[in-house]
């Protein structure tokens, strides 16, 4: 029988625990669990697609009655955070799990929880079912180490369609005119942006988006890579404008003090007029908010130095873990995943996988399809901070971001924090 686990803050707690009893006594969690629980673990993609995966899951079972399939979806920011390595270095350890393109696969291949998969996507069951270019960002020292799932728009700037037109604001294409429309939406009694950044990541990404078009994408780059100083004029500059979304009143007020799902509930529930968030928020709003008519422009145009048209975002798929002794039965568990049956589900739940199948686009939302269109043809693609670099560099400068967002820093003693906390 397939279990689902619905993982929380107190299970994370004793998962922890541990994970820190067994690291002390073994240096890490084996994953080699000499089981027939197959094991998959990530981050709660909603309910849309859950069902497809709890489908998937159900068949495997079938199609292989000596195994259980074990779901293990985490809470998006626990799982971001602390989730995924506790799950690791636990006892029972998943033999698939969620990850991000970049820096956080390098790491999980460094680590060794990374299995080589180039046979399973060249000859074996996960062959011919992608473009082999789809493969360039996920190999590692030329091993294969993740099977794509989608390619995601880290942030585009959703608006209500019905808010906008009632208040007479139109779309905003430039820094100027999202200022603009937020004085009057303000007038109108109308939270322009909705945004919860309790876990800094919802609005530290998209404001990541903001400062790099004005440091422009290669300076963005070697600052978050730890090559350069935040402490200068054109980062100063960038900052300047976050400033001035807590001086126009363009955020709620709750912003720094929500999570990202109370976040969107203020733009499903129609008290805000914009939400700056990803890709997903299609799926998403269909399941909570199916009346709500809205639509997304890329991030205004800022003054600056970077591509205006750039877009932020990033593959993301699934890793099989290295330590895992079932890492057959997982690539089998993948091609199943990825067969024509159950990608057409994941379009029906507005998700497009980076499959073949999925090429033609049939049944996919305009939205989710336009989307798309607007990552392949991207002029300059800017990585999110928490997916293309360190970890510690990331929560530092999202640290920061979110001070002059709420207005509790000035942008100078902002960024010289981060060179202080990153020494």
């Amino acid at each position: 029988m397939t279990r689902f686990r619905r993982l929380t803050i107190g299970t994370l707690a004793l998962l922890s625990a541990g994970a820190l009893t067994l690291t002390g006594c073994s240096g890490g969690g084996k994953g080699g669990n000499d089981d027939n629980v197959l094991r998959i673990a990530m981050g709660s993609p909603g309910e849309a697609q859950i069902r497809v995966w709890d489908a998937v899951a159900e068949q495997f079972e079938s199609d292989n009655p000596d195994y259980t399939v074990e779901m293990n979806y985490l809470d998006d920011d626990l799982y971001h955070t602390i989730g995924l390595p506790n799950l690791l270095n636990g006892r029972k350890a998943p033999d698939i799990y969620f990850e991000w393109a970049g820096a956080r696969l390098q790491q999980r291949f460094d680590d060794g929880f990374a299995a080589d998969l180039t046979d399973a996507v060249t000859t074996g069951p996960l062959s011919e079912l992608f473009d082999p270019a789809v493969f360039d960002s996920l190999t590692i020292d030329d091993q294969v180490v993740m099977v794509p799932h989608s390619a995601d728009v880290t942030n585009v700037l959703w608006y209500n369609e019905d808010l906008l037109a009632g208040a007479g604001v139109t779309p905003p294409a430039t820094w100027d005119e999202l200022l603009a429309a937020c004085d009057t939406l303000n007038a109108q009694g109308i939270t322009p942006i909705a945004s919860g950044n309790k876990d800094l990541w919802a609005a530290g990404n998209w404001l990541a988006h903001v400062v790099s078009r004005v440091v422009g994408e290669d300076v963005y780059d070697a600052t978050l890579a730890g090559k350069a100083s935040f402490s200068t004029p054109e980062w100063e500059e960038a900052f300047g404008y976050v400033a001035q979304l807590a001086d126009h009143k363009c955020l709620n007020e709750s912003a720094n003090a929500v999570d990202d799902n109370e976040g969107a509930q203020l733009f499903f529930q129609g008290k805000a007029a914009m939400h700056p968030i990803g890709s997903w928020l299609v799926s998403w709003a269909i399941d909570e908010a199916p009346d709500l008519n809205f639509d997304y422009v890329n991030w205004p145009a800022m003054p600056g130095v970077g591509n205006q048209d750039s877009v932020i975002g990033v593959v993301t798929g699934y890793v099989v873990n290295a330590k895992s002794t079932k890492q057959d039965a997982a690539a089998e568990f993948l091609a199943l995943l990825n067969s024509d049956t159950y990608v057409a589900q994941f379009i029906e739940a507005e998700l497009t996988p980076m499959t073949l199948s999925a090429a033609g686009g049939e049944g996919i939302d305009s939205r989710t399809a336009s989307l798309s269109e607007l990552l392949a043809t991207a002029p300059a693609i800017v990585l999110p901070p928490d997916n293309g670099y360190d970890l510690e560099m990331a929560n530092a400068f999202y640290s920061a971001l979110a001070e002059v967002m709420g207005g509790q820093s000035s942008p100078t003693d902002a960024l010289a924090g981060i060179d202080k906390k990153l020494g």
